[in-house]
């Protein structure tokens, strides 16, 4: 039975991964947070974050590259606040 310590960031990775992947099959059901972020070709965005989602989750989800993976996150995330910031001005 696996342990706690690997068992959550595992099942986080793959919740990031699959949220990932379902923006590359269904683009538009992420169109409205995609948009306030990316206003301009939000489709391009969408499709370019879930691909970077599905990486990083990936990488999350196994142990050998958690910790690059959560380093991705953190600058994913960091690169997104910057989106948000930079299209209200």
């Amino acid at each position: 039975m696996p342990n706690q310590t690997t068992s959550v960031p595992r099942a986080a990775g793959v919740v990031v991964a699959a949220t990932g992947l379902a923006h590359l099959v269904v683009p538009r059901a992420f169109h409205a947070i995609t948009a306030p972020a990316f206003p301009k070709d939000t489709t391009t965005w969408t499709k370019r974050n879930g691909v970077t989602e599905a990486v990083v989750g990936t990488a999350i989800a196994i142990p050998a590259t958690q910790k690059a993976g959560l380093i991705a996150l953190g600058a994913y995330v960091a690169f997104l606040g910057s989106r948000i910031v930079l299209a209200r001005r």
